[in-house]
């Protein structure tokens, strides 16, 4: 998938894949995707509920390897 930014979380724990991906997005433009690896089992469920409150849409949520990848769009 196509992205305009990378953001990566790995070995981060729970709040700050979150909030780094927050700060992330605020750097983007509307309709631009930002590409987000982390470790952080919590972070599957937490992208979901951040693209749900926030109106951005999750494209996509992939685990490989213990690894978690999101696709999010910014509104």
């Amino acid at each position: 998938m196509n992205f305009d930014k990378e953001l990566d979380a790995r070995g981060l724990n729970c709040p700050l894949p979150i909030l780094r991906t927050k700060k992330s997005l605020s750097e983007l433009a509307s309709g631009q995707v930002l590409k987000v690896s982390s470790t952080d089992p919590g972070s599957v469920k937490d992208m979901q509920a951040f693209a749900r409150q926030t109106g951005n849409e999750l494209l996509s949520s992939a685990e490989e390897r213990g690894e978690f990848v999101f696709f999010l769009r910014k509104h």
